[in-house]
């Protein structure tokens, strides 16, 4: 027993060092027993003002109610910037729209020698009528303001071809591949670069490719594709009243031009841009091509046997300049109108919705109109009946000549070519000033 004991004794000897960390870990225990009860009732601490206390602001203790609250305020706060995007982006949209607005102003500003757009600049100023013989009326009407979105393909294209916002454009299908080449062969000699070929059919588009000519071919369209494929010279001159509109929302101008054209100098050079229209004649002289005096006779009617008429010959419905105005794109809108309810031929419609006047039960197409240079812009008429005949005229080298008086085209479009490029003088001389 002794010996246990004294086996034991060493073991059950208290440690004083032991003693005291088994107080301090007690105490720190207890401490933190404590202050987790005193947090528990006193969550804001025991010195908090009430100031500090009835102020939300203040950052104090979260539960979890206010968590979930400040959960909830966070995705409000989120959908309200939300919000706040959207509207800014609408904002930005709209203040884009004003810089393109006013970027396209200062460009018509600074175009001073453009007629039509000072004018345009003059609009919506009211003014005072100024002496006798300085009043001068306004001549055309502002362009419409560009919508990319009514073809943002073609918007595309145009943007790389125009040049100041104006550019040739044709429409072609594979029964004037000839001609097609013969205009575009000198296109490219006169160094016209803004020029596009509205390409009606597979074998016009490729044909383009093939020679590097710009072209467009437009999105399947039943009603125009079975004209643009299989019409004849009329039935695609018909067309192009529809297919023009898109180019002129997009906000440029355009010349439009037949294939049978030869073009001898760059027509942008010989334009007055003061009209919604500017067209080349078929008329045959001054007289013809810029209208008269027609005096009717009919001697029935004893002294009012007189009647005075006013003449002028048509205009040309396969060569004319038309700017985007809102008259231009209505008189596209009626032209394309009356022609898919009507048998008629196009340029008669065209000349008749230009040149009617508003009468009982008619209201008349208000666009400004010019007739072009009929020695500059000639017709085969004219050179064939009368410039190739006379000294002084056949000097002269015109900016196009179209053949639309006469249906041998072909070789009369080479024979131009011969005779003005070519310098060859007897080039005019086989044909015979009418056709056979």
């Amino acid at each position: 027993m002794i010996g246990r004991r004294e086996r034991e004794g060493p073991l059950m000897r208290i440690n004083p060092h032991s003693l005291r960390k088994s107080k301090i870990v007690t105490a720190v225990i207890i401490g933190v027993l404590i202050g987790c009860v005193l947090a528990f009732f006193f969550p804001n601490g025991f010195f908090v003002s009430s100031s500090i206390v009835s102020n939300p602001r203040r950052p104090v203790a979260r539960s979890k109610t206010q968590e979930k609250s400040a959960e909830c305020e966070s995705s409000d706060r989120v959908n309200m910037l939300k919000s706040e995007f959207v509207a800014v982006s609408d904002k930005n949209a709209e203040l884009k729209k004003q810089v393109r607005e006013l970027t396209e102003r200062l460009r018509l500003a600074e175009q001073g020698e453009d007629q039509a757009q000072k004018q345009f600049l003059a609009l919506g100023k009211q003014e005072k009528a100024g002496p006798f013989g300085t009043v001068k009326g306004l001549r055309t009407n502002p362009t419409v303001l560009p919508d990319e979105s009514v073809n943002p393909r073609l918007a595309k294209i145009l943007e790389k071809l125009a040049v100041k916002r104006e550019i040739i454009v044709a429409l072609a299908n594979n029964n004037v591949k000839e001609m097609l080449e013969v205009w575009f062969t000198n296109i490219k000699r006169v160094g016209i670069p803004n020029y596009l070929v509205v390409a009606l059919d597979d074998e016009i588009s490729k044909f383009c490719e093939s020679n590097q000519v710009p072209f467009y071919k437009r999105d399947p369209d039943d009603g125009i594709d079975t004209i643009g494929k299989e019409g004849g010279n009329h039935a695609v001159s018909g067309l192009k009243f529809r297919i023009l509109r898109e180019f002129l929302q997009l906000g440029y101008s355009v010349l439009l031009s037949d294939v049978d054209i030869v073009y001898l100098q760059n027509p942008f050079n010989h334009l007055y841009r003061d009209s919604d229209v500017e067209s080349m004649s078929d008329g045959h002289s001054n007289m013809t091509a810029y209208g008269f005096n027609d005096v009717f006779d009919e001697p029935a009617m004893g002294w009012a046997r007189y009647a005075h008429t006013m003449r002028i010959w048509v205009y040309n419905s396969g060569f004319f300049y038309i700017r985007p105005t809102i008259p231009s794109i209505e008189l596209l809108d009626r032209v394309a109108t009356r022609l898919s309810k009507e048998k008629a031929w196009d340029q008669a419609v065209f000349n008749e919705e230009l040149f009617y006047p508003s009468q009982p039960g008619y209201d008349g197409l208000h666009a400004a109109r010019r007739t072009m240079d009929i020695y500059l812009f000639m017709n085969s008429k004219i050179l064939f009946k009368t410039v190739r005949n006379n000294a002084n005229l056949s000097k002269l080298k015109p900016v196009i000549v179209h053949v639309n008086y006469h249906p041998d085209k072909l070789p009369r479009m080479k024979a131009i070519v011969e005779y003005y490029v070519n310098g060859k003088q007897d080039a005019l001389k086989p044909f015979p000033e009418g056709s056979d």
